[in-house]
């Protein structure tokens, strides 16, 4: 289901992403959320919140990396 706040995003995702990057990982999450609630726009038998947590990771990794065991902004 999709995220109103930061504060509802999973525990993996609070405790390891940077505030912003949480922002992305929202908005990208929700997005994919309602772009993929057809089981014919998804590829094999992915889950739409499988998919939606795919594209959010991606979002992410678009603008940050991590190194040093922390996630920093590239």
């Amino acid at each position: 289901m999709p995220y109103t706040s930061v504060q509802e995003l999973p525990d993996q995702v609070k405790d390891n992403l940077p505030k912003h990057a949480q922002e992305i990982y929202k908005e990208a999450f929700n997005s994919a959320w309602d772009d993929y609630k057809d089981p014919d726009d998804r590829r094999g038998d992915a889950s739409r919140e499988e998919v939606s947590h795919k594209v959010a990771w991606a979002a992410v990794k678009e603008k940050y990396e991590k190194t040093d065991g922390n996630w920093q902004r590239k």
